[in-house]
């Protein structure tokens, strides 16, 4: 004998309305598989039913096309008696189109002025509630209309946001219309007069809940007359006569709950509206400034009514709503929710309470008042996070938002407050926001992924969320169709990229390949999403690894469509940022050549120099840097205008930020390898500029300027300019004053170039007349001082007593002692050409025996053992015939000590990367 099992069947009656009736069938009959095959079309359905019912309604219409029974049930009239259309372009064409499935509808969620346009062409002539956001362009007309086409509303929600073009003529349309009005709540309105809410009073007589938000004028002895109120809200209102407010309203007979949350209200009216009320059972004050200045706010006697305020405890007074004792505590909404004793009247009140509580911690969070700290740390996130809890989908909504929103201090600089967000951690709220992040309701899919993105800017809160597999939750919900949804959860992804700990997961999980995707699918007109996908793509793209699987993902070509196509500042800014991170790892890819090689990218980038945006240009700049370092991406720079561009951001930037200084010489410095490149950017007027950021306060603009002077310097016409530029004080403070070692090292280099005088002979006859005067500038004061503070910089790095140990010893360890105290970590890191090398090799002939010294340190550091460019610069030599030179150095007994020992490192350098090369 088989088990019955009872299902729910779909069958067409008239007018093809779908109805459900129940018919009974063995589990036997309910086999899926036909062959080993799947087959989906033979389940029960009131399986498919539930099935399209937790489905978003973009998914629903795709799974319904499947076959005609699919398409049969999903029209069922059980699947549309609610709507939720925020998420999706709702217009007339789409209202009209969901028409014939609409009959029967009763609750409309919509988003804006057009979804509120379209919704009289849904044809819902039983429509009872509608709650719209993003209200602010929503007019007295439509609103008329709606309420006109809908005489069954009994329920009215319009906010959080404010509802600027409203006034009162809706309101009464709202009161002639919908007789059978049970809530109205209504945001941000600027006058709410007498004649439209005793129109309320007069035509709506089942009307029991009131909320009159955030608006500027609020006529309180007409709400006096709304006998019928159960519930009333006038929450963030300013203006109110509190005088009026406390003589008439506690003569409102059925008056249960009263909010008044974010106002002026002081506590003799707070006492007065407490004592004299019959009826009122909770008195919601939270927020209120004068309230709570008042020293005399603890001598208010409620009379065993609710008074909710910052200086109680909210979860102990909601406590003792309660009969049952045993509801205390931080779980006192949750045990009223799974109680199985329910009271009407007290359901009423929680259920309004949990409504209040979200709005008003919501707008609390988004002003973020000063002196809140000790309230969101000891309640404020924990009744937020009891509020997600709520079978209440807007409650849930605006608890998340809420999350999202107060643990944030500078928005514009994504800054936290480490101890709120840790609060939420400590309290379960990575794995509570997880939990909705999966659900199927894409608006609080949206604001979940949003307080996760937000929370983990905090290091141990991004770690948590890794650790519950948040990861994953964000990669899956990135390839959501939901612009918000996806918007969201790239931005948690970007968030949670910072921590090098993370950026192998995100590639694991699918993330870049999903970010990449979101590039092409929102391609324009969605700038949130662009720049959060941009932002994270940046990220990842700083590791080796996860730059290569961005480049496999074509995140490149994707990166480079953002940089050439999108006008929004952020985007842009991120797109460069990313670009700049893939050309970064040169070494060990091939991701800056591709680039480079990508149309339309340098171009792009050099453009983006032009930006009138900081951000940009920093970030562009620093891109044209890193993609410098490739010989055929340095060419097409220079080619595609990239000299002037660069030159003229240079000149601007004197008082921009230490970043934009940084890389705007950077990128000239990396331009300037080429001496073709380097002899343009002297006629273009890039050493005035340069030397100007040589003075700057930064230690890396000190780097990168020093650098980009080294190699102009290189160029006779251009030490010429740097010298009637007054370049030498500049590099001499420089020499003297930095912290950077690697900017004094190249400043010296710098100031020898300029006057070993070995390249006068190869100065270019074809002279411009401003060229011809450069040479009549007097160079012996500047090379007395250049020389005197080169000789300075080298004595820096010596040591009398390992000099002279190694003067009379050939030992290993005399040398390495010397090695050891001359070495300058980072000059490891430069490269230097055949012809650079050539020229320090010719200096060491130098009659100065200061550049004699300079030229062997110099070489000295391009070639000790483990540097990154080391074997580079011997083979270098080794092609010079350095050797000889330098065992002429070694030996000359008129060279300083200094210049003979850095001499025989050199050689000693030179022996071990030969006997290296030869194994």
């Amino acid at each position: 004998m088989s088990r019955r099992v009872r299902r729910k069947v779909a069958n067409k009656g008239k007018d093809g309305v779908v109805s459900l009736s129940c018919h009974e069938t063995g589990v036997e009959d309910l086999g899926t598989e036909r062959n080993g095959v799947v087959d989906w079309t033979i389940l029960p359905d009131d399986t498919v039913i539930h099935l399209f019912s937790r489905l978003n309604y973009r998914d629903r219409a795709s799974l319904s096309s499947t076959c005609r029974a699919w398409w049969v049930l999903a029209a069922s009239q059980c699947l549309w008696s609610s709507l939720d259309v925020r998420a999706h372009k709702f217009d007339t064409t789409m209202a009209t189109s969901l028409a014939p499935r609409c009959m029967n509808l009763q609750k409309l969620k919509f988003r804006g002025a057009e979804s509120a346009d379209a919704v009289i062409h849904l044809q819902a002539k039983n429509l009872c509630e509608i709650n719209g956001d993003y209200c602010r362009k929503i007019t007295d007309a439509t609103l008329s209309v709606i309420v006109a086409r809908h005489e069954a509303l009994e329920s009215i929600q319009l906010g959080p946001d404010f509802c600027e073009r409203i006034t009162g003529d809706a309101i009464k349309a709202i009161a002639f219309c919908c007789p059978k009005l049970k809530k109205l709540r209504l945001s941000g309105i600027k006058d709410v007069f007498a004649d439209a809410i005793n129109a309320l009073a007069k035509h709506c007589p089942n009307l029991i809940d009131i909320g009159f938000l955030d608006c500027l004028n609020v006529d309180e002895a007409a709400l006096g007359n709304i006998l019928s109120v159960r519930f009333l809200s006038v929450a963030g209102s300013s203006n109110m006569n509190w005088s009026v407010v406390s003589h008439l309203w506690h003569k409102l007979p059925k008056l249960i709950g009263l909010d008044v949350s974010r106002t002026d209200i002081g506590s003799t009216d707070v006492s007065r509206l407490l004592f004299s009320s019959q009826s009122l059972k909770v008195l919601c004050a939270l927020n209120c400034p004068v309230l709570e200045e008042d020293t005399s706010v603890s001598t208010i006697k409620t009379k065993g009514k609710l008074l909710l305020s910052l200086f109680s405890d909210i979860f102990i007074e909601l406590s003792s709503l309660f009969a049952d004792t045993t509801k205390k505590g931080r779980n006192v909404l949750l045990d009223w929710r799974c109680s199985k004793k329910k009271d009407k009247n007290l359901n009423e009140i929680m259920t309004w309470l949990e409504w209040i509580l979200s709005h008003t911690l919501l707008r609390t969070a988004e002003s973020n008042p000063q002196g809140l700290d000790d309230f969101w740390l000891k309640q404020g996130a924990a009744l937020l996070l009891s509020l997600m809890q709520s079978s209440q989908g807007d409650v849930q909504e605006r608890a998340a938002t809420g999350l999202a929103t107060f643990v944030v201090i500078d928005d514009e600089n994504a800054s936290i407050d480490c101890r709120r967000a840790e609060a939420v951690m400590l309290d379960g709220g990575i794995r509570l926001l997880l939990d909705l992040a999966k659900c199927w309701r894409e608006g609080l899919q949206s604001e979940a992924a949003k307080a996760i993105a937000n929370l983990s800017v905090n290091a141990n809160v991004a770690k948590a969320v890794a650790e519950e597999g948040g990861i994953n939750i964000l990669a899956l919900l990135a390839r959501s169709m939901n612009r918000m949804v996806a918007e969201e959860a790239a931005g948690g992804l970007w968030n949670l990229s910072v921590g090098e700990e993370h950026k192998a997961a995100i590639a694991e999980a699918g993330g870049v390949k999903a970010l990449v995707d979101l590039i092409f699918k929102w391609s324009s007109g969605c700038d949130g999403v662009l720049e959060r996908a941009a932002g994270a793509l940046a990220n990842l793209a700083a590791d080796d690894k996860c730059s290569t699987e961005v480049a496999i993902a074509g995140g490149v070509h994707a990166l480079v469509m953002l940089a050439r196509s999108c006008k929004f500042e952020g985007v842009q800014e991120q797109a460069a940022r990313a670009l700049a991170n893939l050309a970064a790892h040169g070494d060990s890819n091939s991701n800056n050549a591709a680039v480079g090689q990508e149309a339309g990218a340098l171009e792009a980038l050099v453009q983006l120099t032009r930006s009138p945006h900081e951000g940009v240009r920093q970030e562009a700049a620093g891109a044209l840097w890193n993609l410098s370092f490739d010989d055929r991406n340095r060419e097409a720079i220079a080619a595609g205008g990239g000299i002037e561009a660069l030159v003229t951001l240079a000149q601007s930037c004197s008082n921009a930020s230490p970043g934009l200084q940084e890389r705007a010489a950077g990128a000239l410095w990396g331009l300037s390898v080429s001496e073709a490149n380097s002899i343009a950017i002297g006629q273009e007027g890039g050493v005035a500029p340069l030397i100007a950021l040589a003075r700057s306060d930064a230690e890396d603009v000190h780097e990168t300027a020093a650098g980009a002077l080294w190699n102009l310097a290189f160029n006779h016409s251009n030490a010429l300019r740097i010298v009637e530029e007054g370049g030498v004080p500049a590099l001499v403070h420089l020499c003297l004053t930095s912290e950077s070692k690697m900017a004094c090292f190249m400043a010296a280099l710098a100031l020898a170039y300029m006057f070993d005088g070995s390249r006068t002979d190869e100065f270019t006859p074809m002279v411009t007349s401003s060229e011809s005067s450069l040479k009549s500038v007097s160079m012996d004061g500047p090379r007395r001082l250049a020389l005197k503070h080169i000789e300075a910089f080298i004595l820096r790095f010596s040591n009398a007593q390992a000099f002279a140990a190694a003067a009379v010893s050939s030992a290993p360890a005399a040398l390495a002692q010397v090695t050891e105290k001359a070495r300058i970590q980072e000059a490891g890191h430069l490269r230097c050409s055949g012809a650079e090398i050539g020229r320090f090799v010719s200096m060491l002939r130098n009659s100065s025996s200061i550049l004699k010294t300079c030229a062997a340190f110099a070489l000295l550091q391009f070639t000790i053992p483990g540097g990154r460019h080391a074997v580079h610069h011997a083979s270098l030599m080794q092609s010079a015939g350095a050797a000889r030179v330098l065992r002429s150095a070694a030996a000359a007994a008129n060279a300083p000590i200094e210049a003979k020992i850095f001499a025989r490192i050199v050689l000693r350098n030179l022996e071990h990367h030969q006997v290296e090369h030869s194994i």
